[in-house]
Order: structure tokens, then sequence, then C-alpha cells
């Protein structure tokens, strides 16, 4: 017999018809880890970075996720980098929703958010400390509610990045205490090794957790390597938004790269159409999660 939170689970992903909900597709164009030598696609440089999202957005990405690098591909949380890459987005991608990332690799402390005062739509925020293949990423509660803080001075909505059902919790209780600025929005990042796994049931019910812990929430999933494409169905499918790019897989299949974040996007507006789901437009996603409306 299922478990009651099983059973919960499952009504969950299937309780109301998403047909017609507007998806929002967020495009994760070079993370911190994938280099040339993985694919030469991986936009590295802010003008690569600016001309490979110029395609994303024409294939139907309403968010730019962005990390920065240094001229050798390392990680960089170099704020001019960052002023670069904005003003290239908001020039050649008018209205598309701009979100710095504030991810453990690009820096130590505080270092991780020098980038918050340029004032982005967004910028992603992870809530608490997990196992990565060969690390730990550390978010201590102090660095956390820092970062959260200056989101909340420079009216930057959080992507909170919910690496395990922990972070799910965390999240819902920081908004609720008026920790994070603006509408709650949460993300499942799921195949990370020793992370959250690439698990339908596991999904089910983190959004069930989700829905009935904070009904007016937000939420995104994000898959990793060839769990991409399940994941970026699995979301489409039950409502939800959804993330693509060459961050988080760098193949179409086993045998081929992606040329393109474009095409890693474009596979996840096929996958609307599947579902009669709108794919958002940049004005609506800004509308769907609450943010300013562009000048």
């Amino acid at each position: 017999m299922l478990s009651t939170c099983r059973v919960q689970a499952k009504r969950c992903s299937s309780m109301s018809d998403p047909t017609g909900k507007p998806c929002i597709l967020c495009c994760a164009i070079t993370g911190s880890v994938p280099r040339k030598s993985d694919n030469p696609a991986v936009p590295i440089t802010v003008n690569e970075q600016i001309e490979s999202s110029h395609a994303a957005v024409e294939a139907g990405a309403a968010i730019i996720h962005a990390h920065v690098r240094n001229d050798d591909e390392t990680p960089s949380s170099d704020p001019d980098k960052f002023a670069a890459l904005k003003e290239g987005l908001e020039k050649h991608c008018p209205g598309v929703i701009v979100q710095f990332s504030t991810g453990g690799r690009s820096g130590a402390g505080q270092a991780r958010g020098a980038m918050l005062p340029l004032r982005p739509d967004m910028a992603s925020l992870s809530v608490g400390s997990n196992n990565f293949p060969t690390r730990v990423y550390e978010n201590p509660p102090d660095l956390v509610a820092w970062l959260a803080s200056q989101m909340r001075v420079h009216h930057i909505t959080p992507e909170v990045e919910a690496f395990d059902l922990s972070h799910i919790v965390q999240a819902i209780e920081l908004s609720q205490q008026g920790q994070l600025y603006g509408q709650l929005y949460v993300q499942f990042v799921m195949g990370v090794k020793n992370a959250m796994p690439l698990d339908r049931e596991v999904f089910d019910f983190y959004v069930h957790i989700l829905q009935s812990r904070a009904p007016d929430a937000q939420w995104c999933a994000a898959g990793i390597g060839a769990g991409q494409a399940v994941v970026n169905e699995w979301a489409i499918a039950a409502g939800g938004h959804t993330r693509a790019g060459l961050e988080d897989n760098v193949r179409l299949d086993k045998d081929t790269l992606a040329p393109s974040n474009a095409a890693l996007i474009a596979r996840a507006a096929d996958l609307c159409a599947k579902y009669d789901r709108p794919v958002a437009t940049p004005a609506q996603a800004r509308d769907i999660l609450g943010l300013r409306p562009t000048c």
C-alpha cells in the first residue's frame, strides 16, 4: 500500500491541469564547471555570453542565469565582468530577466555577492549546505542571511536553488519570516551526485511540499547531465517552470554535443508545445514572478 505521503505527492502532480499556463524557460548559459574542452559552444567571454543569450532568448528563454569567467575559463565573481554582461544583455536582449549567480564555486564569503549592487532582476540563493561529488558546497547561515539581506536592499528577487528537501523547507520559512525579497521562487536541482537524486517520486513529493506549505510560490526544476530533458518534461507536465542550458548539460544525447544554449532551450520549448503550455515571454515571466517591469 502506498504511504499517505506518496498518495499526496501523486495527487499533487495531477490535481490541476496546467494546460494553457505559460511556462518560464530559464537558460543557464555558462556555469562554473563546463569548459571549451567539454563543448566548444560553452560561452566564456562576455561577448560570447551575450551572443549565446540572444540566441537562447529567440528560442524561448525568458531568464538568463549568468556566471562569469576569467580569461583562463576559471570561475570569477568580478563585479566588472557582471556589469559588462548585464549591460550587454539589456542592450541585445531587451526585457530579458537577468539572474546572477551567487554560487560558491565563483568566490568565497561575501565576495559571492559583490555583484548584487548592480541590481539584477534576480539572483540565485542557496539556503543550506550539502555534498557535491568532490566537495562540500558550504552555505553557512550567516552568509545566507547576508546574501538575502543584500538582495532585499537592492530589490532583487532570489531564485532559491534547492539541492535537498531541507532547503525547500528553509526557503519557505525564510520567506514567511520576511527575509527573502519578493515572491518566493524555488528551483529543484536534481541529479547532482550526493545531493537531490533524479527520482520521480522525490520530485512529486517536493512539488507537494512546496504547493501545500507555500501555495502562492512559483517553482522551477533543473536536471543535471542526461537528466536535463527528463526533468524539463516532468516540470512542464506538472505545471512548473524549467531550466536548460550548457551549465547543466553539454549534450543533446550521449553521442551528440549540444550545438548551443539555444538548442537546449528549443528542446524545452518543444516539450511545452507537447503539453499545450505556451512559452512565457520575458514580460509574462516578469508578471508571473512579480518582478519590476522594464523601463
